[in-house]
């Protein structure tokens, strides 16, 4: 089977596949064509079509492939794919499936299905099974691999060497052996670099490096994400309560996670409350996408009042209508590029209780800095434009005044949604922008009615 394409080569198997869907006489070929990409391919080609021409692909695709394809879908096409599937097909799909591959798709698979293949499943593996689904989303032990090498400290190399040659295949990212006792407590690890060079006659336990990271299950996925990304890890074992290594953490779930963490994070910020299907039937868009745009409406509304208390100085002085927009645009980017990056932060776990006061302190200064240079600017503008000295001091006066409200209110979001145990990514850039455009506008407008009327 062909490894992962380039972005370019996709492009050109997702052309492929449109060009062979159109002409029936051609969808033998175009079945062969399917079996010899990966299965991320055939996902990320599935995830391109519109509904109907995705499910004719998915019928071509061969059945004891459709287990490792659902698994490399998004939850959303993945839905759409499940729903034209009975049960036979299903269960079919999942008893093709590792126990941490299937606690993946189990949310998504119907409950008589999860419980016709936990039934067929062996023992060791329906435990497996129970096991990865009691784990919270977010923890290391949702990502975690259950298979893994593990070797006794008191075995020599040579022992350990005809172990890995006895073995069809290694899993995937194994890059070191695991060392244990006889209780399977974890004792170090034994890398496969230091087992090529070494004499074959030594003991395990005179070659292994003592563990240095070390996770366990109820860990935040973050917190590993931060561990591989600092330690340049490729796997890390992951032990219980007692130190017994119950599995591992490759560098290939810590990627994936952080892929769809940042995606999530970029719906969120958008308002979209999860993951969409591009092309979703126009009703689930909908419910997927109502509920910020309702709060939207809301603000705009408020914004519209403000200006509104403000007719008559408008009147006055047409100017204000042309540049209270500057001063709203500006103090929205600026919020948002502080919204982002103290959500980042956060992500990152960079950001401690005690911090929030010195991290507002800091944004107020960039506040107030970006404030004086481009409020000085914009001022020395409208001047130019009006010909009014006080006009191009309430300019630059409001843009000083609601950059620092940005600020404050680029910090005060996310820590309040943290606060209240809520994602601090959510509506973060709906939130920000109400605030800056109603803010904005009273401040502008205010400073206008007292100073030029």
């Amino acid at each position: 089977m062909q490894a992962r394409l380039e972005t370019d080569d996709l492009q050109e198997n997702l052309s492929r596949v449109r060009a062979l869907l159109r002409e029936a006489e051609r969808l033998a070929e175009l079945r062969r064509a399917l079996d010899a990409l990966h299965a991320a391919d055939i996902a990320y080609i599935l995830e391109a079509l519109p509904l109907a021409e995705r499910l004719r692909v998915w019928d071509l695709v061969k059945a004891d492939r459709d287990g490792e394809i659902l698994v490399e879908v998004s939850d959303a096409v993945r839905e759409s794919l499940i729903a034209s599937m009975d049960s036979a097909e299903l269960v079919a799909a999942a008893e093709t499936l590792e126990a941490d591959e299937l606690a993946d798709i189990a949310p998504d698979l119907p409950a008589a299905v999860i419980q016709e293949v936990v039934q067929s499943l062996p023992a060791e593996e329906r435990e497996r099974l129970r096991e990865a689904l009691s784990y919270p989303d977010g923890s290391v032990g949702a990502l975690m691999d259950f298979e893994h090498l593990a070797v006794r400290e008191d075995v020599t190399l040579e022992a350990a060497t005809r172990y890995l040659r006895r073995l069809d295949e290694l899993p995937n990212h194994t890059d070191q052996l695991f060392v244990v006792d006889r209780e399977q407590r974890l004792k170090g690890s034994l890398p496969l670099a230091r087992l090529i060079v070494s004499d074959l006659e030594l003991d395990v336990a005179r070659v292994m490096v003592p563990e240095a990271v070390t996770l366990h299950p109820e860990d935040p996925a973050e917190d590993a994400a931060s561990a591989f990304e600092r330690y340049g890890l490729v796997s890390a074992p992951v032990v219980d309560g007692q130190g017994r290594l119950i599995g591992r953490l490759t560098v290939d779930a810590v990627v994936d996670y952080i892929r769809q963490r940042s995606a999530d994070s970029q719906l969120a910020e958008a308002g979209l409350l999860q993951e969409e299907d591009v092309f979703a039937p126009v009703l689930d868009s909908f419910k997927n996408r109502w509920a910020w745009l309702a709060v939207n409406l809301v603000t705009a509304f408020i914004a519209s009042r403000v200006i509104g208390a403000f007719e008559d100085s408008i009147a006055q002085l047409v100017a204000l209508a042309a540049l209270m927009p500057i001063v709203a645009g500006i103090g929205g980017n600026s919020g948002n590029q502080t919204i982002t990056m103290i959500v980042r932060a956060v992500a990152l776990g960079q950001i401690q209780e005690s911090y929030w006061m010195k991290l507002l302190a800091k944004e107020i200064g960039v506040a107030l800095l970006n404030g004086v240079i481009w409020g000085t600017l914009l001022g020395a503008i409208a001047y130019a434009l009006y010909g009014r000295i006080a006009l191009g001091g309430v300019m630059a006066l409001a843009m000083i005044l609601n950059l620092v409200l940005a600020a404050t209110m680029g910090v005060a979001v996310p820590w309040l949604r943290v606060r209240l145990g809520r994602d601090p990514a959510s509506g973060s850039s709906v939130l920000i922008t109400a605030v800056t455009d109603s803010g904005g506008f009273f401040i502008f407008l205010g400073l206008a009615t007292v100073f030029l009327l």
